[in-house]
């Protein structure tokens, strides 16, 4: 992963079906994974569906990414 590419201490991911279309009733628009991982910790990783159009939910991944990040460098600080 990121981790192992870089000497960064922290790596954020996210994947998801930002739309208009890809979407399944399985996996539907505005499905996305975010995660956070700390160098020799565990991985946090959440599961969101998000409404919005295409742009509101790329919009919406990236603040709940960028949100977690700042979550867990104040728990693990």
């Amino acid at each position: 992963g990121a981790l192992e590419r870089s000497r960064a201490d922290w790596a954020v991911a996210e994947t998801g079906i930002a739309g208009p279309g890809g979407g399944t009733e399985a996996k539907p628009v505005g499905l996305v994974f975010v995660a956070v991982h700390r160098r020799g910790g565990e991985a946090v990783v959440e599961r969101h569906v998000f409404p919005g159009d295409r742009r509101q939910v790329r919009e919406a991944a990236a603040a709940r990414v960028l949100a977690l990040l700042l979550e867990r460098v104040g728990v693990e600080s």
